[in-house]
C-alpha cells in the first residue's frame, strides 16, 4: 500500500505541474516580451549556410563542435554563465532570437539557465521524461538540455542549460 500511495502522490506532483506549466505558457509567456518592451530584431538573422563546409567557414571550431556536432562546453567556462545584462540571447548560428533576460536565472550549474525560450524559437527533442536536447527552431543548432522538475524557483520548474558559445547577446 505504501508504494501505491507514493507513486499516487507522485502522479498528482506531476499533473499539477504539467498544468501549471502550460497555465504560465498560456496566460504569461506570450505577454511578458510585449509587458517589458523588449524590442526582438528579426531583419538581422542571416542565411544558414546548407553544407558542412559553409557552417565550418561561418562559424568557430568551438562553435562547430557544439552547435553542429551537438558537443558540450565545459562547466563554468561559458561568457554568459554568470553574465545577467539585460537584453536578448540569438542563436550564433542563424542570429534567431532565443532568449530574453527576463527569463534567465542563476541556477549554479556552470552554463547559462533561462526557465523559458521567446515563444516559437526552440524546439524540443525528448530524450526522457526529465530532459530533452533544445535545438535553435530557425537552423537547427544545438543548444542544450532543458531540465524539467528540479524545483527551482521559477514560473515553470524548467531549465534551459545553455551553451554559452551557442548564444550571441544583444542589449536593449
Amino acid at each position: 500500500w505504501y508504494q501505491r500511495r507514493v507513486r499516487d502522490i507522485s502522479v498528482t506532483i506531476l499533473a499539477i505541474t504539467i498544468a501549471a506549466y502550460h497555465f504560465y505558457k498560456r496566460f504569461c509567456s506570450s505577454t511578458i516580451l510585449k509587458k517589458r518592451n523588449i524590442n526582438i530584431n528579426y531583419s538581422k538573422m542571416t542565411d544558414i549556410p546548407t553544407s558542412e563546409d559553409g557552417w565550418k567557414t561561418k562559424l568557430s571550431a568551438e562553435q562547430f563542435r557544439v552547435l553542429r556536432e551537438k558537443g558540450t562546453e565545459r562547466a563554468f567556462s561559458g561568457e554568459y554563465d554568470k553574465f545577467f545584462g539585460k537584453g536578448v540571447y540569438h542563436c550564433a548560428g542563424c542570429n534567431a532570437p532565443l532568449f530574453t533576460s527576463e527569463h534567465k536565472f542563476n541556477s549554479g550549474c556552470g552554463w547559462p539557465a533561462f526557465f523559458d525560450a521567446i515563444p516559437g524559437a526552440v524546439n524540443r527533442h525528448e530524450i526522457t521524461g526529465f530532459y530533452a536536447e533544445i535545438t535553435c527552431s530557425k537552423c537547427g543548432g544545438h543548444l542544450g538540455h532543458v531540465f524539467v522538475g528540479e524545483r527551482h524557483p521559477t514560473p515553470t520548474d524548467e531549465r534551459h542549460c545553455v551553451n554559452s558559445v551557442s548564444l550571441r547577446f544583444e542589449s536593449n
